[in-house]
């Protein structure tokens, strides 16, 4: 991958960098596969905002992308790595035999002409061949992990990421997440073989206003610059931190207050959480 970093030839161009996305080797996107987005502004079903500094932004189209790899034991040959504007990884398109083509995430190192597959068995342990964690090796990295079987990969698919298999015992496999966090899922659920392909998607600097607007992400004022009717920590008389704890619109803690639903199943299969950067390691909430 390579980045361009612009001469300060301007304010807007000082410090900023671009990525010129090398590994890309298609440019127009598979139509069948393609389809309309509607943008909401960060409102939900009522009209009400439940996301603030969401809006406007470039016109997309959704790439429809096969995340649960059940068209088994049959081959796949890659037909180029693409640019998706929904999502920081790209995605490659494949064409299986009976001509079915499909939009999965690319990983790393996977070009043009190969032939990849999944399995419900044990196939080869290839970049970007996906098959159930149990015929797995343990050691290799992978994406697109299935939470629960059959549901469709839900962890680590951010450009760059992947999650090392350390550990298989019983009805469960160990992994070890990018945050840290250390848990457990079914060895019955799928999962990629490999690390996502655009690694340095997080040193790109946007270097102006303008290209956080291209996004659709719009400013968002201080919680203290506001009414206090209109957010917890404005009003007073001139300007004051009010004492309380940081929280959003809605009054949830936005620095290490717990958000995570109590009692949820999956808490049990997490042996060590991730590490926040303010208060040191997250305990779960019982």
């Amino acid at each position: 991958m390579t980045i361009r970093i612009y001469k300060p030839t301007t304010n807007g161009r000082r410090n900023a960098s671009v990525n010129l996305h090398t590994e890309v080797t298609k440019q127009k996107p598979e139509k069948s596969l393609l389809r309309p987005m509607k943008r909401k502004g960060g409102r939900n079903n009522q009209g009400k905002v439940t996301v603030r500094g969401r809006g406007g932004g470039h016109k997309r189209r959704y790439r429809l992308i096969d995340f649960k790899r059940i068209k088994d034991d049959m081959p796949a040959k890659v037909i180029g790595i693409e640019y998706d504007p929904n999502r920081t990884c790209h995605i490659a398109l494949l064409e299986y035999e009976d001509g079915t083509k499909r939009y999965i995430l690319a990983p790393r190192g996977v070009t043009d002409g190969e032939v990849l597959q999944s399995s419900a068995n044990s196939i080869e342990p290839k970049n970007g061949n996906c098959m159930p964690i149990k015929h797995i090796p343990t050691g290799l990295t992978v994406h697109s992990i299935e939470f629960e079987p059959g549901k469709g990969g839900a962890l680590c698919r951010t450009a760059g990421s992947g999650a090392r298999l350390t550990n298989k015992e019983g009805r469960w496999a160990t992994l070890v997440l990018p945050s840290g966090e250390i848990r457990q899922v079914s060895m019955e659920c799928r999962a990629t073989i490999g690390q996502l392909d655009n690694p340095d998607h997080q040193n790109i600097k946007l270097g102006k206003a303008g290209r956080n607007r291209w996004l659709g992400r719009k400013p968002k004022v201080r919680g203290v610059a506001k009414d206090h009717a209109c957010h917890p920590l404005g009003g007073g008389e001139g300007r004051s931190k009010s004492g309380r704890e940081p929280a959003s619109a809605s009054g949830t803690k936005s620095k290490g207050g717990g958000t995570r639903k109590r009692g949820k199943w999956t808490n049990a299969r997490i042996l060590r959480r991730r590490k926040s950067k303010r208060y040191g390691q997250l305990k779960l909430k019982k």
